[in-house]
């Protein structure tokens, strides 16, 4: 055998090896198990209190995206540019270039339709209230927005420039467990028992306790917005949560403008729970306000009476 033919062999061994490696390297899903499976051990073993990070992950369940009438609804939302059932996975693709291939071939924004003069908005789908949630491969349904209970949208949508009002389906959002309502909006009451809809006003954009707040059965709000994740086979298992926001026109259900997004979950198990984190977002969002995320997109579908036109 020459020289050149063993050199090649070795080569080509070196290849399949290294084939091999790729293909069988431990996903981020795999990993998450089994760190929370010593999570749980540990839990038990130490006899930690249940308020203890490493007692609550590895006992939280995956996100039902179908739990709630306006999860129903907006999964059932037919949109003009739906995700493909086949997401182009590669075996032996590593979860960052999985995730860089989403970026590139799915991941945007997408207006199909703008409107002029809005007075106001309506919130379909109000976040739930997240905690360890957001450190948990499965818990959240949505990644990329993140948990927009914490960031007041209203205090955002509801200022000198922008809208006039913003409406929400949820009195539950940020209800009697908030302390910063009762401390600093004492003058906004209790909900009536047949209101349907809470909606906010007349927020100067500086003094957080000029917003009003009412309860009515029926909102004014001609156009809105919900939220879904996406939910394929191999999207989590590869560390990647991947969401849509939809805007709607309500009157006619039809669908005005897309906006998705991908988030990757990164372990670093020297930080405990905190260094379970999903970090790197596509497209990369305008602001650094969590939930927040996509306020902006709004605003450059919906545009504001009082003209502001976001970015």
């Amino acid at each position: 055998m020459t020289n050149r033919m063993m050199i090649v062999i070795v080569l080509l061994s070196g290849q399949l090896l290294l084939t091999g490696c790729v293909s069988f390297a431990e996903t981020p899903g795999e990993r998450f198990q089994k760190v929370m499976k010593e999570m749980a051990d540990l839990c038990q073993s130490k006899k930690l209190i249940a308020t203890d990070s490493r007692c609550i992950l590895p006992k939280m369940q995956p996100a039902d995206p179908l739990a709630t009438e306006e999860g129903r609804f907006a999964h059932s939302i037919k949109i003009p540019n739906p995700v493909p059932a086949d997401s182009g996975y590669k075996p032996g693709m590593t979860p960052e270039q999985y995730f860089d291939h989403l970026c590139k071939t799915e991941a945007g924004e997408f207006i199909y339709k703008t409107v002029e003069n809005v007075e106001g908005l309506y919130q379909m789908r109000p976040r739930p209230k997240v905690n360890y949630e957001s450190n948990h491969l499965y818990a959240l349904e949505e990644p990329y927005g993140g948990p927009e209970r914490s960031n007041e949208p209203e205090y955002f949508f509801v200022e000198p420039g922008r809208y006039h009002y913003f409406e929400s389906s949820s009195f539950a959002r940020r209800g009697a467990d908030s302390p910063k309502e009762i401390q600093q909006t004492p003058s906004m009451g209790a909900p009536q028992t047949d209101a349907q809809v809470v909606r906010y006003f007349g927020y100067d954009g500086s003094k957080l306790e000029t917003m009003q707040k009412e309860y009515v059965d029926i909102r004014k709000s001609k156009y809105g917005y919900t939220w879904r994740g996406i939910t394929r086979s191999r999207d989590r298992e590869l560390g990647v949560g991947g969401s849509e926001l939809i805007v709607l026109d309500l009157q006619t259900n039809e669908v005005l403008a897309v906006h998705r997004g991908y988030a990757r979950f990164e372990i670093d198990e020297r930080f405990g729970a905190s260094g379970f984190q999903w970090t790197k977002r596509c497209p990369k969002p305008e602001t650094n306000m969590g939930g927040g995320a996509r306020l902006q997109f709004l605003l450059k579908v919906l545009k504001p009476a009082s003209g502001f036109q976001g970015k």
